[in-house]
Parts: structure tokens; sequence; C-alpha cells
């Protein structure tokens, strides 16, 4: 469930659209946009590698995704703790912690937006 950085581009794209044309994808990308092939070639790899499915009206393929943001984040999220950290999120959260040079109150501010995640998931269950 790797995508190279043109492929998740287009997702992101793909994401914040819901559905588009290779010509609505391309339109989204900023100045200098890549060619029309050049986006219509990665959308139909990333249809092969089943992260787009697409509808057909005529000659005109209208592309949407088939993994959602959330999925493919969690998938990344978990592999990175997998394969770099052991599976071990507290090894991770302080990496990032240090990484980004938080500050008690913003680790503190983390803590407590984790708990009230955490019992607004348990009340949805």
């Amino acid at each position: 469930m790797q995508l190279t950085r043109a492929e998740e581009q287009v997702m992101q794209i793909l994401w914040d659209m819901g559905e588009g044309l290779v010509k609505d994808i391309r339109d989204r990308f900023d100045e200098p946009r890549p060619a029309r092939n050049t986006v219509s070639t990665v959308v139909r790899i990333l249809e092969k590698k089943g992260f787009v499915d697409h509808k057909s009206y005529g000659n005109v393929h209208l592309y949407f995704p088939v993994v959602s943001r959330d999925e493919y984040s969690r998938h990344q999220l978990f592999g990175l703790l997998e394969g770099y950290f052991d599976n071990s999120f507290p090894a991770m959260a302080s990496f990032f912690a240090r990484e980004k040079d938080l500050t008690l109150a913003e680790m503190e501010e983390l803590i407590n937006e984790t708990r009230k995640e955490l019992s607004d998931s348990k009340k949805q269950k």
C-alpha cells in the first residue's frame, strides 16, 4: 500500500475532490502543471494498484478514490510505527516530541486531546 510522491499528490487531489476527470485533477496542481498524459498515466497506475476506480461515460472516465485518506494514513502510520519504533507508540510519540521541541504545556495539551478522543470513541461504540 505504498505510493510514490506523484501518486500521493494525485490521491490527495482526488480525496479532496471526491471524483474527477484527468483534466480536473491536472487543474488542481500548482503551476507549472504536469502534462495531461503524465496525470493520466499516474491515475491508471493508481487504478492498477487498487486505489482508484472509474465510471465510463463514452470515452470519458470519471475517477474516484477506492481507498480512503484515513485508511491510507492509518496504514502509513502503523507501518512507520512498526518499521522505525518497534511497535512502540510511546517511543514514536517521544521521538516527535523531541524533534518538534514540544513544551510541557503542548505535551499536556496532546495528552488531554488524546484522552478526549478516546472518551468520544468509547461513547460512539
